[in-house]
């Protein structure tokens, strides 16, 4: 017996199309929908403040409308995280819309018990991450359409899986294997080629979004409907494994799975199987996402063209410097972007960009202060003054933090169709978080010879292939992605030698080195023999969370790809 679940949304503002594009093209049992991030939620509160009605993913109701008669036709139930910081409204919203479209029998239910703004005074949103047994119970009572709101992303799997198979809390192993399998599923095309290392493998020009087949004991084959663009292979999969996770052990509300223990096989064309899964207890605490307005930023990046980019650059500084000390915002950044080559051909390439990012909790200070400061030096600074755009009124920005609090603190709670409210229990059974031992590393590779070779050696010498100097990406995918304040890179190769190689080559050290942004900050490596790869977790180079827009890639999305560019020695055999 298989349960066929598919999604159709890895973010709010994801393909529109997808839900209509799942329907029709395959076999479904449940289709889900993953539409809250960090930063949606801030921008779903933002709404709320406006609206007290709203809260909820708009772009949902709008794809339902199109495909609700499709899914009732078919069978096939939906289960999505759209309802946000208003799961109820949401709810409400597609229970007129499917009495207006001749569907008045259908069952919405909704899950409630995540909302913990009022404990936690001062922030925008206050959200638990629960499981997927209110979705569970929701489904098992017969609802066509479950509506939550902060539920982790895999337990819109979990939910599912759990209802069809009856799965009870402590079967941790079954749990984790449905875990890893919406783990892979919740980022939809990232699985099918999207944002792939190696997407040139494949036409990728509009994959397709991804199925899990589901079994009764926990495994599963990652798949796609037939027809549809990108690939599925052990790469893509290994690839989305590895996006924003950590250590060996994942943990969630209903189970920690071990990552640890993941194999992967492929079962054919664009079918991976996922099996040999572990799953532990719980650990005795639910992560509590907390946004917050962190105040006003506003940016402004003056182009630099031809020769003395660097005396320009400082006399702009300096010019700023005097500027602002008439209104002081709370933070100034600068970061100059080398982006001009000698002799250039075009104008374009001889600039260099000179980004200047304030913050205050004054819109004023950051608003037409700057926009003033920045203006008046139109025709008294350096040669070829001109700027991309000139700097607008400072806009909010926002503030992430986690925090954790006993599952007793939530009251989860399956919300029926028909009104009727059916308490979740919290997990009976936890187990306190701990990192895994180190796993026994491969042997390493034997080391070449050091050039040139010293005069014969009085015995013989054990002469290895040479190296060569070239991008850790010619042998090496990587992928990564933010948690709160930090990143994650997971890298990955695919060959038994490769990993005897980058085992032990890529040290943290080594990965300080390769990307100084992060020599200052604490770095924990995490490796994963089973899937020949090291998950990096890098501590605060995300400052408070993408919405605070700390750095250039605010989200740390081409971390990865950065690391995959970078220059190392890399043994010929394995180029």
């Amino acid at each position: 017996m298989t349960l066929r679940i598919g999604n159709a949304s890895g973010f709010y503002g994801d393909r529109f199309d997808a839900m209509r594009e799942m329907l029709t093209g395959g076999e479904l049992d449940v289709l889900t929908g993953d539409y809250l991030a960090e930063l949606t939620m801030l921008i779903l509160g933002r709404d709320r403040l406006k609206d007290p009605g709203a809260g909820y993913a708009r772009t949902f109701l709008r794809q339902v409308e199109e495909c609700l008669g499709l899914a009732h036709e078919r069978g096939v139930r939906i289960v999505t995280n759209a309802g946000g910081l208003n799961p109820a409204g949401l709810a409400s919203r597609i229970r007129e819309l499917a009495d207006r479209l001749g569907l008045p029998g259908l069952r919405v239910a909704h899950v409630e018990g995540d909302d913990l703004t009022t404990r936690h005074p001062g922030n925008l949103a206050a959200h638990a991450y629960l499981g997927g047994f209110g979705i569970a119970a929701c489904l098992q009572e017969g609802a066509d359409i479950v509506v939550t709101g902060r539920v982790t992303d895999a337990a819109l799997v979990t939910g599912p899986a759990a209802a069809h198979f009856g799965w009870g809390p402590e079967d941790y192993d079954r749990l984790a294997g449905a875990v890893v399998a919406g783990h892979v599923l919740e980022c939809g095309a990232q699985a099918t080629g999207g944002n792939y290392a190696h997407f040139q493998e494949g036409d990728v020009r509009r994959p397709g979004f991804p199925l899990a087949e589901i079994h009764e004991d926990g495994t599963s084959v990652i798949t796609k409907h037939p027809g549809t663009g990108g690939f599925v292979d052990i790469g893509t999969v290994t690839a989305q494994l590895l996006y924003e996770t950590a250590g060996a052990r994942y943990p969630g509300p209903d189970v920690t799975a071990r990552l640890d223990t993941i194999r992967l096989t492929q079962d054919g064309p664009d079918r991976v199987r996922i099996d040999g899964v572990r799953g532990e207890a719980p650990p005795p605490t639910l992560k509590v996402g907390l946004n917050r307005l962190g105040g006003f930023r506003n940016e402004v990046t003056f182009v630099l063209t031809g020769l003395d980019i660097e005396a320009k650059a400082r006399l702009v500084q300096e010019q700023m410097a005097d500027a602002m000390a008439k209104f002081r915002p709370a933070q100034a950044t600068w970061d100059l972007v080398r982006a001009d080559r000698p002799d250039a051909p075009t104008e374009e390439t001889a600039s260099a960009l000179l980004r200047l990012v304030v913050r205050d909790p004054d819109q004023e200070v950051v608003g037409r202060a700057l926009s003033g400061a920045v203006v008046e030096l139109a025709l008294a600074s350096y040669p070829g003054f001109h700027v991309l755009a000139p700097p607008g009124k400072g806009t909010p920005y926002g503030v992430f933090e986690d925090v954790y609090v006993p599952h007793s603190a939530v009251d989860h709670v399956a919300v029926l169709h028909d009104g009727h409210r059916l308490p979740v229990p919290p997990a009976h059974d936890t187990l306190v978080l701990e990192d895994v031992p180190q796993p026994p590393l491969p042997k390493p590779l034997p080391k070449p010879l050091p050039e040139p070779l010293p005069d014969p050696p009085p015995e013989p010498l054990h002469v290895t292939e040479p190296t060569r100097r070239a991008p850790l990406g010619l042998i090496a995918g990587a992928r990564s992605g933010d948690k709160g304040g930090n990143a994650n890179i997971g890298v990955w190769v695919r060959t038994d030698e490769a990993w005897r190689w980058l085992a032990h080559t890529l040290t943290v050290d080594r990965l300080r080195e390769l990307l100084p942004e992060t020599a200052e900050l604490p770095v924990t490596r995490h490796p994963l023999p089973n899937l020949r790869a090291l998950n990096f977790v890098v501590e605060g180079i995300l400052g408070e969370g993408v919405a605070a827009q700390h750095r250039f890639d605010p989200q740390a999305k081409a971390l990865g790809e950065w690391l995959r560019s970078r220059h190392l020695d890399i043994p010929e055999a394995l180029l």
